[in-house]
């Protein structure tokens, strides 16, 4: 397989040499249809200068002064009525010309040689040293008529530069290709590191080192695969986090079924230890039943976003509603609940957004110290409804309010005391609040309490 480089190099080079076949196919064009003409016209009227300096000077040696032009850069072939014919200046390398193309010349036409030459795919006009590429005008000279054919002895007049442009030329063609194979590896080097990159990154390895100080396409792309690359080294430690996380909060409600089933296996036990026990099997599989729950509805709410069905309601009440449901817990730990609920209604998926009212109440009861206080209120600004769920409780650092949305995350405090929890609650949370629109805002401070917001737009 060629690789990318050796692919830039070819169609490079290809595009050069396309390209100059082009460049010549229309310089050709041009000289066809613009530069033949007026080269034929510009000579014609230099041979006309002659024949009419040799008619105004009839004393003039006609063989001294055509040989003479033709030592300044012309090709000059002459022909008298008679027949005889002279050459001055370089050989033509084709001598053949019709007998009537003279006779005509000879009865005071014109022939425009250059003109009529044939046209081929070269630029032949200019170079072929031909009698037939020539102008031909009739002279008098002292009663003689006289046929006289010139061109320009290209040779003469352009050696030096038909070898400098052969230098130019191939110099050129060289130059080129090098630069092409020098600034192509240049080109290439930063993706051939992407490459690299990429294949470190499919072998584990989220460390990659790319240029994105570049201020082109390229630096962009490296800079955007870095982000990339540490955004994949978050996913993955998230993962590992989540199946550690999962492992331990199934594990560990198993292993309390299973130690207390085998207490109950033993004879002599007291009712109240059976009741015991059996209470505890209950509530530890009551756990494993909300973990699974909420594992659903999150693999539900990942697939599809079309699972909200909207419709209109009142969130306020609702809202009171999950308060009387949770009245018995919040006198149980002698908290001050306060809110501010006036009638609201949003267009929403109500049984979605139940999960989120409650998840967020459930929180505020569970890490909130004995006698603490909750306020929670639901308010309409401009095109968007607000409600709010503030507690006096532990509180979290900034490290943790920044994770308190990932999946199965769960503040040390919180586990050290216990508290129960899958810490799926403000996952859902954010991905519900998503689906309608809306987002979620925690801020919280170490032992102070925690504010949960939610915006969500009426819209």
């Amino acid at each position: 397989m060629k690789s990318l480089y050796t692919k830039f190099v070819v169609i490079t080079i290809g595009i050069m040499l396309l390209s100059g076949v082009l460049a010549f196919i229309a310089s050709n064009t041009y000289y066809q249809q613009k530069l033949k003409p007026a080269n034929d016209q510009k000579n014609t009227d230099i041979a006309l200068e002659m024949a009419y300096f040799v008619e105004k000077h009839p004393t003039i040696n006609l063989n001294d002064y055509l040989k003479n032009l033709s030592t300044i850069g012309y090709q000059i072939y002459l022909v008298e009525r008679s027949g005889n014919e002279t050459f001055f200046g370089a050989k033509f390398r084709n001598t053949e010309l019709p007998s009537a193309t003279k006779e005509r010349v000879l009865k005071g036409e014109i022939y425009h040689g250059m003109l009529h030459f044939p046209k081929q795919t070269f630029v032949t006009g200019f170079f072929a040293n031909e009698l037939s590429n020539s102008i031909g005008v009739p002279l008098t000279h002292q009663g003689k008529k006289y046929a006289l054919f010139i061109r320009p002895d290209i040779k003469l007049l352009f050696n030096e530069m038909h070898v400098l442009f052969g230098w130019l030329f191939g110099l050129m063609i060289v130059l080129s290709i090098l630069m092409v194979i020098v600034s192509t590896k240049y080109l290439v080097r930063p993706i051939s590191k992407l490459t690299t990159a990429t294949k470190s990154l499919s072998h584990g390895n989220f460390f990659v080192e790319l240029d994105t100080k570049r201020r082109d396409e390229l630096g962009v792309l490296s800079h955007s695969f870095q982000q990339m690359a540490r955004k994949l080294e978050q996913s993955d430690e998230m993962r590992k986090e989540f199946i550690s996380n999962i492992s331990h909060d199934i594990q560990s409600p198993l292993s309390n079924i299973k130690g207390y089933t085998n207490l109950l296996e033993k004879e002599g036990l007291s009712s109240n230890d059976r009741l015991q026990y059996i209470s505890v099997i209950n509530g530890e599989i009551s756990r494993l039943s909300n973990l699974t729950k909420q594992l659903l509805l999150l693999a539900s709410l990942d697939r599809n976003e079309d699972i909200l069905k909207k419709k209109p309601y009142n969130v306020s009440q609702q809202i009171k509603e999950l308060i009387r449901n949770y009245q018995w817990l919040i006198n149980e730990k002698e908290i001050m609940l306060s809110y501010s609920l006036p009638d609201t209604i949003f267009f929403g998926d109500s049984s979605l957004l139940n999960n989120v009212w409650d998840n967020l109440l459930t929180n505020a009861i569970k890490y909130n110290n004995h006698e603490g206080s909750i306020e929670i209120s639901v308010e309409k600004r401009e095109k968007s409804i607000y409600i709010t769920f503030k507690d006096t409780g532990i509180g979290m650092n900034e490290e943790e309010v920044e994770r308190i949305f990932d999946r199965f995350y769960r503040a040390d405090v919180a586990r050290s005391k216990t508290v129960e929890g899958t810490g799926l609650g403000l996952s859902i949370v954010a991905t519900i609040v998503k689906l309608h629109g809306g987002k979620t805002v925690v801020k919280s401070k170490k032992n102070e309490g925690t504010t949960v917001s939610v915006e969500l737009p009426i819209d």
